[in-house]
């Protein structure tokens, strides 16, 4: 590595899949992003899927290890609050203002941070007949 990469963390982000079937053409998101140690790594993702699909899911897969969903956000959410689950608002945080993009941040990234990254939207189903 050149010494002007010293130093500095990558984190592969990408597409995994789009639920309901589509190949993921309709999704855009950070392909790669490189952050120095410390710093915050915020990525985004948007389609044009339509305003149906509003929920976002945020999912992060570490070496050696299985994917994980980070957090869940949504338009619809009651005072804007995101399901980050078992996570940490202190280490991840998440924007989700219009049904067609949002942000995920990893803050101040640590080498243990390093890991691939993933961007699915949903679309909204109704029960009620």
């Amino acid at each position: 590595m050149s010494s002007s990469r010293r130093g500095l963390l990558s984190l592969l982000l990408f597409v995994l899949w789009i639920k309901g079937g589509t190949d993921g053409s309709d999704v855009s998101q950070t392909s790669m992003l490189w952050t120095k140690k410390g710093q915050d790594a915020t990525m985004n993702c948007s389609h044009t899927k339509g305003a149906q699909y509003f929920q976002m899911y945020w999912y992060r897969q570490l070496p050696g290890e299985t994917m994980e969903l980070v957090v869940f956000t949504s338009t619809a959410q009651r005072g804007g609050e995101h399901d980050f689950g078992a996570f940490s608002k202190e280490k991840f945080s998440a924007t989700k203002t219009e049904a067609e993009r949002g942000t995920f941040t990893v803050k101040k990234v640590e080498p243990e941070d390093k890991g691939l990254y993933f961007c699915s939207v949903a679309e909204h189903s109704d029960t009620n007949p």
